[in-house]
């Protein structure tokens, strides 16, 4: 491509699942369902943390920031995905594509922050047991919260301005069902990737810092579990940290390949399936994970539906 075929771009046509209508509402549904599970399991993880007393701890409290960060990152996408295939329309204008932009890169570099505080946090916990409630006060965890939505905001911002800086060559054509950065660049005029490639760099390398400490955080996770002398003991540590290991590697693995690896200009249905792993999947499997392995979770979210029956028959 080059200057000459440059055209100014007003909007851009997103690219859903289906080229057959009938097959389009059938994954807008699928959409819908999987937005409403985690609507539903998200809001209870907040309800349940918020109003529990017994959920008043740090991981908890980490957890319901994460809640609400999986609640806003699926909204940022799936909505529009689902009201795009009922209309059977495929058009957003630049301001909603680059709003959009921002929010899932904001919402995405949080979320991968809030990953690495909360590992951080279960290390301090298993690790440093009889130094947990000295480190993880308070301030410890507000700061903590500032840095995951100072990280995110950052990174939302240097990436959407790097990506709409450059111009935009022939087709407006978006192969995905958001305004997803990967498939953006791929329509960038000629040499005009400089800007861009250096917050890539940036963000790569705040990823990579993120991997490390969490890398690090449950290799010594592991090690003092395995020395616990119980079984008992190493089986609740287990199940407090492999649910949170299993939610980290989904979203870091999908979503690092699917960013990394070089997109063809025919996306396959894998590429889709990739792309609905790290967007769609970790908010709806989050409060099942969290909830289903964690009996104070369960206790407390039974707690909180009969709260609300009683009021309801008040």
């Amino acid at each position: 491509r080059n200057m000459a075929n440059f055209t100014t771009v007003s909007g851009f046509l997103l690219m859903g699942f289906s080229a057959k209508p009938e097959l389009e509402v059938l994954w807008a549904s699928l959409f819908l369902v999987l937005y409403l599970v985690a609507l539903t399991g998200n809001t209870l993880i907040i309800a349940a943390t918020s109003m529990d007393d017994s959920l008043y701890s740090p991981m908890y409290f980490f957890l319901k920031h994460l809640s609400f960060l999986d609640i806003c990152y699926i909204s940022v996408t799936v909505p529009r995905s689902i009201c795009n295939s009922f209309r059977h329309t495929s058009s957003i204008s630049l301001w909603e594509c680059i709003l959009q932009c921002l929010a899932f890169t904001l919402c995405g570099s949080a979320e991968l922050a809030m990953l690495t505080v909360m590992s951080y946090d279960r290390y301090v916990a298993i690790c440093l047991p009889l130094r947990y409630e000295i480190i993880m006060n308070v301030n410890t965890c507000i700061h903590g919260i500032l840095a995951v939505w100072i990280s995110g905001v950052v990174s939302g911002v240097m990436h959407t301005s790097a990506t709409f800086s450059i111009h935009f060559c022939g087709a407006n054509i978006i192969h995905q069902f958001f305004c997803e950065v990967p498939q953006l660049l791929k329509l960038a005029c000629s040499d005009e990737y400089v800007s861009e490639l250096g917050v890539t760099g940036f963000v790569s390398l705040m990823i990579l810092l993120c991997f490390l400490s969490i890398g690090f955080s449950y290799t010594r996770i592991f090690s003092t579990v395995l020395r616990i002398p119980s079984a008992e003991g190493r089986a609740k540590a287990f199940a407090t940290c492999l649910p949170h290991l299993a939610v980290v590697t989904l979203f870091l693995s999908t979503g690092a390949f699917e960013f990394l690896k070089p997109h063809s200009d025919s996306p396959t249905a894998l590429d889709f399936l990739l792309t609905l792993f790290y967007t769609v999947l970790p908010p709806t499997l989050n409060p099942m994970i969290y909830s289903l392995r964690n009996k104070a979770m369960k206790a407390a979210l039974q707690r909180v539906v009969k709260r609300r029956k009683a009021y309801l028959f008040c």
